[in-house]
């Protein structure tokens, strides 16, 4: 089994009933990753790409079977499942789910780049998976800890500003059968 990280984000739509779908559909059938733990929710304001609403963001790490590969497209799978179209590099998004670490692979492949290219500059990644694993490390680039130090050193403008939802909350598969 591999540990992997997935970032999950929405800002069109019922972004949460969205997040909440893209957790169980990344982690349905008889070959699915292992739920490790789900990040808490935070709204953020988007980084880059044309003006549009905010989002809400988690982490969902696992341990899984899958290939980097299978696992891109156990992620593709879901965006599809809420009707992700891919117009407007950056735009906004009924789902985005971004493999953003997966082990210690560090492959520079344009369709699946590992650890993922941008991980280590943003906020909305960074705090949720440590909120996950205070002890993560993003491979090739160090400790989550640090890197989200830098990231809010460095952010004068605010726009990394993260806000979490204490009202919201992700659940596991297995919680709800408790």
């Amino acid at each position: 089994m591999t540990r992997a990280v997935l970032s999950l984000g929405s800002n069109l739509g019922d972004r949460m009933a969205t997040l909440q779908g893209a957790v169980d559909a990344l982690l349905a059938g008889p070959d699915a990753p292992r739920p490790v733990a789900v990040s808490p929710v935070y709204e953020t304001a988007p980084v880059g790409g044309p003006e549009q609403g905010a989002f809400l963001n988690a982490v969902l790490v696992v341990d899984t079977r899958d290939t980097p590969r299978a696992l891109l497209e156990r992620a593709r799978a879901a965006e599809r499942d809420f009707d992700r179209v891919r117009e407007v590099r950056w735009g906004p998004r009924t789902l985005d789910v971004d493999v953003i670490a997966f082990g210690d692979v560090r492959d520079d492949d344009p369709e699946l780049t590992l650890p993922h290219p941008r991980a280590h500059l943003r906020a909305f990644v960074l705090q949720p998976w440590l909120d996950t694993d205070p002890l993560a490390q993003l491979p090739g680039r160090g400790p989550v800890a640090d890197l989200l130090a830098e990231v809010l050193a460095s952010d004068s403008g605010g726009e990394q500003r993260l806000r979490q939802r204490t009202d919201l909350r992700l659940r596991l598969p297995e919680e709800d059968r408790s």
